[in-house]
């Protein structure tokens, strides 16, 4: 097998612009926001709130909230121990840290601004001494709004901004009144899609719900699942047969670890809902805390899209991917796109994300010599395709132009079997496309071709910033 598949004459199947795609919910492999010749469209209602104009501050219930929070960790560390110099000794203490608290909760609200000027988010902090930073809206990644229980009672969210940085590089605002952070995310992001931050917020087309029945199914016939629940009653049994309470006591980590494998996944997405607007995908999920994710057209560096063994008798897949901005803990939390959907769903949404190709058409190609029951790899104009596995398969997609370093590895136990493996390495996350197993002069065929058509794909978008201004008809 050598490298005529990823050399200058192979072809690419993907559709046309515009052409119908089976399955898709919209009927076109382009999204709303890629589409040539589309124009947003401008809802009727005015904003809320204008903040192009003016400075803001956050809500006004900060402060109690920041008072309270102060005063009952005080108390639960501190107030017990307390208690032994007497109850008027304790009382006067607390109202001592309360007043420092809500100095400390004043100074930071009041000195606290914000606005949106010039295609940038404009921060000043302090009372004495004033510190200002401009960021620029081209930096932004992707906009969360996140709405804790007590939060959620009180009509306010937390708005989070991924900037493009780094891990110090979120802002958090909190907190703000509800339909003011609705409104400042739409004027966030129509600013850095280079629109008018009076822009209202963009209208959206439901792409996907979730139907509860699904994700219990899906979040129960997974191996893990399934042997820890099988091990759980296994131990049960045998400690109430033998009368040893003892065993019983094996039984806790596998019930922690069944909270953590299927009850947690449960109630955080027993609400999924994705959309698609012009101003990038939209998620909503969270039962206990609810959340709001909008990821911006181009900020999704590469897709995953995960088959578990008894998820393929299902038809179903998870879909995650890199997005730019999201560091640590907070990019294992935002990479899942779709916890649970049908396959079909899943690669019309990368589809979706990666205009111009129709991943199921690219031709894969196996591995000279594979490591697994399925490693092949193809090629196309746009994106590069990895799958592989053997209980679990993995299809792994980058677009040409997210790639950010193409390397050829060849270890000492590769070397021994005559083979070579292909990284193209893109932002941190869990996405990690490689191609293993390939013959040498193969695997120096792919690293040319993905070279070759990344930097073409670079000449031809200068990015997703101010994507809005550059659609051409």
């Amino acid at each position: 097998m050598g490298a005529a598949p990823y050399g200058p004459g192979a072809t690419a199947r993907y559709p046309a612009p515009g052409r119908p795609v089976h399955g898709a919910p919209y009927g076109y492999a382009y999204p709303p926001f890629a589409r040539p010749g589309y124009a947003p469209v401008v809802p009727a209602p005015q904003p809320v709130v204008d903040f192009s104009t003016g400075v803001h501050r956050l809500h006004w219930a900060t402060m109690p909230l920041r008072v309270l929070v102060v005063v009952g960790v005080f108390l639960a560390v501190a107030g017990v121990t307390l208690l032994d110099f007497g109850l008027p000794f304790v009382a006067l203490l607390t109202m001592a840290v309360t007043g420092v608290a809500v100095l400390g909760a004043f100074g930071g609200w009041w000195g606290l601004r914000f606005r949106v000027f010039n295609d940038a988010l404009v921060l000043e902090r302090g009372v004495l001494r004033r510190h200002a930073q401009q960021v620029p809206l081209s930096r932004l990644q992707a906009v969360d709004i996140v709405r804790p229980p007590l939060m959620y009672l009180l009509d306010l969210s937390e708005l989070r901004l991924q900037l493009a940085g780094g891990d110090d590089s979120e802002i958090r605002f909190r907190y703000l009144n509800r339909k003011a952070a609705e409104q400042l995310r739409a004027s966030l992001l129509a600013s850095a899609a280079g629109l008018s931050g009076r822009t209202p917020a963009a209208p959206e087309r439901d792409y996907y719900q979730m139907p509860f029945g699904l994700l219990i199914g899906a979040m129960a016939l997974r191996v893990p699942v399934l042997a820890a629940f099988a091990l759980l009653i296994a131990l049960g049994v045998a400690g109430i047969w033998v009368g040893e309470p003892g065993v019983l006591g094996g039984m806790l980590p596998l019930l922690l670890g069944l909270i953590r494998g299927f009850l947690s996944p449960l109630l955080l997405y027993m609400t999924f809902r994705a959309a698609i607007s012009p101003d990038g995908l939209r998620l909503r999920y969270g039962l206990v805390r609810s959340r709001m994710q909008t990821v911006p057209p181009g900020r999704v560096q590469a897709v995953r899209i995960v088959e578990p063994l008894l998820w393929r008798a299902m038809g179903v897949a998870r879909v995650e991917a890199n997005v730019a901005g999201y560091v640590g803990d907070r990019q294992m939390e935002s990479s899942v796109l779709l916890p649970v959907a049908p396959r079909w769903l899943a690669l019309s949404l990368v589809n979706q994300l990666f205009p111009g190709t129709e991943v199921s058409q690219v031709r894969l190609h196996r591995a000279a010599r594979p490591s697994g029951a399925v490693d092949a790899a193809g090629i196309d104009d746009t994106v590069f395709v990895t799958r592989r596995g053997v209980f679990c398969h993995t299809t792994e997609v980058i677009a040409h132009a997210r790639a950010q370093l193409v390397r050829l590895s060849v270890g000492p136990w590769q070397r021994l079997r005559g083979t070579a493996t292909v990284y193209v390495d893109s932002p941190p996350g869990p996405v990690q496309v490689r191609a293993s197993g390939r013959d040498p002069v193969e695997a120096r065929g792919i690293v040319n071709a993905v070279v070759t058509r990344a930097g073409r794909a670079r000449r031809e978008t200068v990015g997703p910033e101010r994507w809005a201004t550059r659609i051409r008809g």
